[in-house]
């Protein structure tokens, strides 16, 4: 049996440990706020530009833009976005396994795969497995759309030059702190969600031309799909570690009641075998 020396000091680790996730914990959960109001605002503003370009393209105005216009794939750029810390349960590990396993189900039918990673906790895990094309981390804390703009832009320009044929977005969307969702998502090319039939559909007046707005609004709308997936990746992050520094803490509670009974327990057997030395040398004396 451990000594009391060793069972008291363990149980002094892991009440300090306790400590450490409680804090986390509330600072996760601070930041999760803040994170759930930002993906919250974004959504509005990214559903409806997705409609304004389904409008557009349904009405034939996008046939002549390179952003619109598949081609044979020869390489594929799948972005994957992971957190820069650790400490959030399998928020990391599942995206970085699901990333592999999209690699592994398109085969050669993607072509060359080039992955690019958002985060250090997802280079970390695919530097030794796949070639990285680009790395972009310490991007997540304080994150802006001017960051997600600039991201969104070397994506684009990439495809135009034809570096790739082919643009995957893989990430963490947020649905509550208890859940978040792997999603894949196609950039590039744009392929405009099917619109709904009409009787009698509303009829618009384009100023400047059709193809004008096209070619203004399809960069915006990578760059708005980029920063609205970012935001989803980081608060479900801080719901992730919020999450998992809970269950830490509640073991850590649990584990406390156990090593606080084996103390007594020992304390007890401790003071029994004193006891008993007590009796049996008072008895030998007297004998």
């Amino acid at each position: 049996m451990a000594s009391l020396k060793s069972i008291k000091k363990r149980i002094v680790s892991v009440k300090n440990t306790r400590q450490i996730t409680k804090a986390m914990k509330m600072v996760s959960a601070a930041k999760l706020r803040r994170a759930q109001e930002n993906v919250v605002a974004a959504r509005p503003y990214a559903g409806k530009l997705a409609e304004v370009l389904t409008r557009l393209a349904t009405s034939q105005g996008g046939d002549g833009s390179p952003l619109m216009q598949a081609r044979p794939v020869n390489r594929t750029l799948l972005i994957v976005v992971t957190s820069d810390r650790g400490l959030c349960g399998g928020f990391n590990a599942n995206i970085c396994k699901a990333a592999e396993r999209f690699i592994r189900e398109r085969g050669t039918d993607a072509g060359e795969m080039l992955v690019t990673t958002v985060g250090r906790k997802g280079y970390e895990f695919l530097k030794n497995r796949r070639a990285i094309h680009k790395n972009y981390a310490n991007i997540l804390h304080g994150l802006n759309y001017q960051t997600a703009a600039l991201l969104a832009q070397e994506t684009v320009e990439g495809y135009l030059a034809e570096e790739y044929d082919e643009v995957y977005l893989l990430f963490n969307a947020f649905r509550s702190v208890m859940s978040q969702d792997i999603t894949l998502t196609r950039l590039l090319p744009i392929v405009p969600e099917e619109a709904e039939e009409s009787e009698n559909p509303p009829q618009y007046i384009y100023e400047p031309s059709k193809a004008a707005l096209l070619e203004e609004l399809l960069p915006k709308h990578i760059e708005v799909q980029l920063f609205k997936a970012l935001l989803e990746s980081v608060a479900a992050e801080h719901g992730a570690r919020m999450t998992a520094m809970d269950s830490a803490s509640k073991n850590a509670t649990e584990m406390i009641g156990k090593l606080t009974l084996q103390y007594n327990r020992a304390r007890q057997a401790a003071i029994t075998t004193e006891l008993m030395e007590i009796i049996s040398g008072a008895e030998s004396i007297k004998g």
